[in-house]
């Protein structure tokens, strides 16, 4: 199971809370009954977390290296049977945002940004060779490249300033 979305995000920067799960697998499942968690989270809020049985990888920028250079999620108490999870890089993760490009999606990019995950170069890089592979108009996605480079160079600027003011203090 390729783990993309904002449960991706979460997991690498901590950043915001997913109710959902995007994945996709590597072959066809049935899947059981119950897709859906419920929780109590470190503040004591009840929370659900689901499998969004809706996301589909054929409507987002996906590089054709995505599923081979995910990242096994190693939890305490995971089985990696009967399902591998793995996670989308920073990067692949990063890319799948730009054909949607929602409010979300620019911070989640911002995110990984900041926690010093993802690079402009490489972004823009990484996300022309899977346009390589995308169906359709690519002149909003072109758009969607530019301006999340300009997210990333803006936030890695923006973390190295504040790195720079603690040195000094």
């Amino acid at each position: 199971m390729y783990v993309a979305g904002g449960a991706a995000v979460h997991f690498y920067t901590g950043n915001r809370i997913s109710e959902d799960v995007d994945a996709a697998f590597s072959r066809r499942i049935l899947p059981g009954g119950d897709l859906e968690v419920s929780y109590t989270d470190s503040a004591g809020t009840p929370r659900l977390l689901y499998f969004d049985t809706q996301y589909n990888e054929s409507f987002a920028l996906v590089h054709e290296d995505a599923h081979e250079d995910s990242l096994p999620l190693d939890l305490p108490g995971l089985a990696r049977e009967p399902v591998e999870v793995r996670l989308f890089s920073p990067l692949d993760l990063a890319v799948s945002k730009l054909a949607r490009f929602a409010e979300h999606d620019r911070d989640d990019i911002r995110a990984l940004a900041r926690a010093g995950l993802i690079e402009q170069s490489a972004l823009r890089r990484r996300a022309e060779e899977a346009l390589a592979g995308y169906v359709g108009e690519s002149r909003r996605i072109r758009t969607s490249i530019a301006l999340a480079c300009e997210i990333v160079k803006k936030a890695r600027s923006a973390k190295e300033r504040g790195k720079r003011a603690a040195r000094d203090f």
